[in-house]
Order: C-alpha cells, then sequence, then structure tokens
C-alpha cells in the first residue's frame, strides 16, 4: 500500500475547505446519467427523526476547480443527532445538511483540477456529507493512497477514519505519558472511541480498563485488546482496584457522565486525570472537592474541534500521519451495526439513536447495500 503523500497530509491538517454546494442549476448541461439525485436536509431543530427531510436535486454541471464525488459511505455520530436536536455546542445554520465525515469515490472532475483524478478514493471532510454525490472545489476533498479495488469493509472504515480515531489518539496521548504496562480507565468502552482507545492502547503496551453498562460485550472488547471489562454499578472503584491490583490509574476517560464520571474519578490514583468527552447519560456529574483537594485528581475537557482550532500544524500532521494509514491497513477499526440509504434516513436516525447498538450506522448506496459493486 502506498503511503500518504506530503499533499493530501498537508491538505488535511490546513482543514479541508468546506463543502461549497452551491445552487442547484447552472448554466450548461448536466450529467445524462444520476441526474436525480437524494440529500438530507432540516429546516428546524427537532427529534431527527421527524425534522430531517430526504429532497432531490439535478446534478449540475461543473465549474472551474470542482470535482463531482460519489458518496460510498458516511456515518451517523451522535454529534450529529444532538446538533439536530439543537443540544450541541455549536448551532447548525439552517437549512442544513447533516453529515462530519464519510468516504467517496471521484467520477468527474474540472479541467482545472490537477491533484485528484477519475476513480480515485477521497475522506469527505468539509460536511454535509448526507447525499448521494457532492460537487465542490477540488480542495473540499482528502485524496487517499491508491488502495487498489478496496473491499466494502475497507470502504466502510475510510468514512470512519478522521473523527473518532483521531479523538482515541489525542485523549490517549495528550493528558499523561502512559509507558508501556501502564493502566487506564475508560467508559463507553464499546463505543466507536472506546474501540479505538482499546486499539490504540494495546499496540502501545497500555493496559485498559473497559467500563460499558450492559451484559455481553466483554467477547468483543477483549478481541480488540481489552485486558478487562467491568459492568458500571455502585461497586466499579472496587472492581477496578481488584482487577488493576490496586495499582496507580492515572489516566480515566469518561463519555457518560454522572455517577460513572465520579466512579471513574475515584478510581484514580494520586495527581491522576480524568477526561471528559462525552455526557451520554444526560446526567450532571457530582464531585467530592476533597478528591481534588486530597488526592490532587485534575479534571479535562476534551472537544475535537476546539483542538483543530488550536493546534499547530506539526501537530495536526502527525496525529493524522499516525491514523490514517492504520485505519487504511486495518490495523484500526470500528464496528459497524447497519447499514441505510439516504432514502432511508428516518429509520437510520431511530436506530443511531437506540442503546443496545454494537457499533455505528452508516449510510452507504444502494449497490454497497446490495454487493461489493462501485
Amino acid at each position: 500500500m502506498k503511503t500518504f503523500s506530503i499533499v493530501s497530509i498537508l491538505t488535511l491538517v490546513l482543514g479541508a475547505a468546506p463543502f461549497v454546494l452551491g445552487e442547484n442549476s447552472s448554466a450548461g448541461t448536466p450529467p445524462e446519467s444520476d441526474s436525480s439525485l437524494k440529500y438530507v436536509e432540516f429546516s428546524q431543530i427537532g427529534n431527527p427523526a421527524e425534522v430531517l427531510q430526504v429532497k432531490v436535486e439535478r446534478a449540475r454541471v461543473l465549474q472551474s476547480g470542482e470535482v463531482r464525488v460519489k458518496v460510498l459511505a458516511t456515518p451517523i455520530h451522535p454529534s450529529n443527532l444532538l446538533q439536530i436536536s439543537g443540544k450541541y455546542g455549536i448551532d447548525p445554520v439552517l437549512p442544513s445538511t447533516p453529515g462530519s465525515e464519510g468516504v467517496g469515490r471521484v467520477v468527474e472532475t474540472s479541467a482545472e483540477v490537477a491533484h485528484l483524478v477519475v476513480g480515485q478514493l477521497v475522506l469527505l471532510a468539509g460536511g454535509g456529507t448526507w447525499r448521494d454525490e457532492i460537487v465542490a472545489p477540488a480542495a473540499s476533498f482528502i485524496p487517499l493512497p491508491d488502495l487498489g479495488t478496496p473491499s466494502s469493509e475497507v470502504i466502510e472504515q475510510l468514512s470512519m477514519a478522521a473523527i473518532n480515531p483521531l479523538s482515541a489518539l489525542l485523549m490517549l496521548t495528550s493528558f499523561v505519558d502512559l509507558k508501556q504496562g501502564d493502566w487506564l480507565v475508560h467508559s463507553a468502552a464499546n463505543s466507536a472511541v472506546g474501540g479505538y482507545i482499546i486499539q490504540l492502547a494495546k499496540q502501545r503496551g497500555i493496559k485498559t480498563v473497559n467500563v460499558v453498562r450492559r451484559e455481553g460485550l466483554a467477547d468483543d472488547l477483549m478481541s480488540k485488546g481489552a485486558d478487562v471489562v467491568l459492568i458500571d454499578g455502585p461497586d466499579l472503584v472496587a472492581q477496578i482496584g481488584s482487577a488493576t491490583g490496586n495499582a496507580s490509574v492515572a489516566l480515566a476517560l469518561d463519555a457518560v457522565g454522572g455517577e460513572t464520571f465520579t466512579r471513574l474519578a475515584q478510581s484514580l490514583g494520586y495527581g491522576g486525570t480524568v477526561v471528559s468527552y462525552g455526557v451520554l447519560s444526560g446526567k450532571p456529574v457530582t464531585l467530592n472537592p476533597a478528591m481534588t483537594i486530597f488526592n490532587d485528581i485534575r479534571i479535562r475537557g476534551f472537544w475535537l474541534s476546539k483542538w483543530f482550532e488550536s493546534a499547530q500544524i506539526s501537530e495536526k500532521q502527525a496525529a493524522f500521519g499516525q491514523v490514517i494509514p492504520l485505519v487504511a491497513s486495518g490495523a484500526l477499526n470500528a464496528n459497524v451495526d447497519s447499514r441505510f440509504t439516504v432514502s432511508e434516513i428516518k429509520q437510520a436516525v431511530e436506530r443511531a439513536a437506540q442503546r443496545g447498538r454494537n457499533g455505528k450506522v452508516l449510510i452507504v448506496p444502494l449497490s454497497l447495500l446490495n454487493g461489493p459493486g462501485m
């Protein structure tokens, strides 16, 4: 497999231009094939299953510097659902097409585009990815290396390559200098981020206590490299101490909030750090100040958007340079729960919001649902 060129890495770390889709009609004759294209849009904040609409547009002629990309796979993240519901840190500009990332294939380029060619796979990094096709400036897309004829599984993994694995890497490496043999504890271990944390920690020789909220997940997590899987509950701190031999745990990563956050903080050794990156329980945290006073516990927050704003180019280059090749090679992967087309967006977001899933919900073309043809 070819390595990433410096051009693609720099494009990624500098931030791809947002997708500017423009008007649905333009001068010239639009392509004759696939001229009726579907996309998702919402014009009001609310329950995703109620406010999302499937709309149809006509394919338009490319303008100077643009490319046409067929969307092959794009995930539904909790942050997408929160933003549609008006419960996220950034309010959408309405009307809006959701979607944070994905992967696609270039099907047409304008004459001025030199670094992308028809048939090339690209990461979709400009947002608005829940659609059949994207026409946008070439700078909006991140070139991927030549992967030959990748399987649908590889395509799906690439569609999730930018956000969750990067978050896992940064939380694992930015707050505490963990050494081989050290322990970390994290909640929501069966989530996509949790799975990446397990795999990245395993590669570094770091031991993981993996906390989940229901039975039946241990085998899957152990297959990813988990050392210990525990069910959250009132005795979690004692369970963690028993599982680690009362080792000093330096880092806790929490996506749940509420009492789970408190228990993870209580499990830390002196001077330990707990990082909050989600509130899946929807419950506020209660924390005894004595923990911060007498055990010197540090509380930090992590939001990838803020990291993008503050990180130096060299930091971004280093992080993406680690993550994306690992995903492309299969060394990092995430579970996929189910797949839906753009037309099935209401069923897709309902499934993505359900508890008990074991993987991401993806939006894919009908061709991927029916077979490997792309």
